[in-house]
């Protein structure tokens, strides 16, 4: 793969105001690249930017080596698919009409389409299943079919870049996740560069090779998943709190309920996480424990309970690990015994839970 799309010291803003500055890309072919970040902080922007719909006020813009500003809008059409979010209204077309907009950069003077540029809009209606709707009034469709709808125009616009701002706004779960099912084939297989604008966090970690954090006048951020989502950098981009996002899960966590634990869970291997929740959404502050650092339910009590008992993976429980957990047992009001696999490494679970049930009442989960 080599770089095809790259912006240098590049400035976006609105009528000659800098919003952010000094903005550096190198994107390569077939790579997604994902923009993340507060509502506001202008990812939207520099997307227009890097299609042309908005003046660049610094800075350079390359596509295939090219500079953006040099290139003619119809040829510019032929290397780019753009999806915004400004509503598109076209006035008595159907929905074939519509996607068939996207052969026209490809079209003579007549803009006469050919028996293969109709082959090609009706794949591209296959692929995002909205053939069906090929003789309905695009203006009377949900905001999801008129999504899937303009998706299918850039496709069959055959782009060697395409740009989509919030694409899954108006999807439900089954077309976000064909969405991003299309956008991986189309840089799999066609070599397309993907770039996009994206509020789920958890998906932009799931679908991105490379993630722009954008926050301020500044981009807080350019790398891989990996560097992103293991580094605390969420927390920062959008003000909330390392617990809030667990990006081993790709889920968001609920603040902890405040004040001393009144109930202890002993859990294991993820039975604990329904009654984390529960006792989340009730407002019941709780501890939990024994549990090993790599066991999913950390994961989830990391971020829910007051205090967790932790011991290091593949370690036989430690004295001082089971005189904490006893500790905060005797502090509680009751314990919850979730389903615990006992083996040779975690035998002293037993002895725990033994513990509690002598010292409160327990209740079975």
């Amino acid at each position: 793969m080599s770089e095809y799309v790259s912006a240098s010291g590049l400035t976006v803003g609105y009528n000659g105001r800098p919003l952010i500055r000094d903005i550096a890309l190198s994107i390569r072919r077939g790579e997604i690249v994902t923009l993340i970040g507060p509502n506001g902080s202008g990812k939207s922007t520099i997307l227009k930017t890097l299609t042309r719909h908005l003046a660049a006020i610094g800075g350079t813009v390359t596509i295939d080596s090219e500079d953006l500003s040099g290139i003619t809008y119809k040829e510019l059409a032929k290397k780019m698919a753009v999806l915004l979010t400004d509503r598109t209204r076209p006035e008595l077309m159907t929905c074939r009409d519509v996607v068939a907009m996207g052969r026209y950069p490809y079209t003579g003077s007549l803009g006469l389409l050919t028996e293969e540029d109709q082959k090609l809009i009706s794949d591209a209606m296959v692929m995002v299943n909205v053939l069906e709707l090929s003789d309905r009034d695009f203006q009377n469709l949900s905001d999801g079919q008129r999504q899937r709808v303009l998706l299918a125009r850039a496709i069959c616009q055959e782009p060697q870049v395409i740009v989509l701002d919030e694409p899954t706004s108006f999807l439900d779960i089954r077309y976000k996740i064909e969405l991003f099912g299309i956008l991986k084939k189309m840089a799999i297989e066609r070599n397309t560069t993907v770039i996009m604008s994206l509020h789920e966090i958890d998906l932009a970690e799931k679908i991105s090779d490379k993630i722009l954090c954008v926050k301020g006048d500044h981009i807080e951020h350019f790398g891989t998943p990996e560097e992103i989502f293991s580094t605390g950098l969420i927390g920062t981009l959008y003000d909330i709190s390392p617990k809030a996002f667990n990006p081993l899960l790709g889920s968001v966590e609920m603040p902890a309920p405040s004040g001393e634990p009144h109930t202890f869970v002993i859990s294991a291997c993820g039975s604990g996480i329904p009654v984390f929740r529960a006792l989340q959404k009730a407002g019941k502050p709780f501890a939990a424990g024994i549990l090993y650092e790599n066991d999913v339910d950390w994961q989830v009590a990391f971020s829910l309970a007051a205090e967790v008992v932790t011991e290091k993976p593949f370690e036989e429980i430690s004295d001082e690990a089971m005189r904490r957990a006893r500790e905060l047992i005797d502090a509680c009001e009751e314990v919850i015994l979730c389903p615990v696999p006992v083996g040779s490494v975690n035998a002293r679970l037993r002895e725990l839970i033994n513990y509690a049930r002598n010292a409160k009442p327990c209740r079975e989960a």
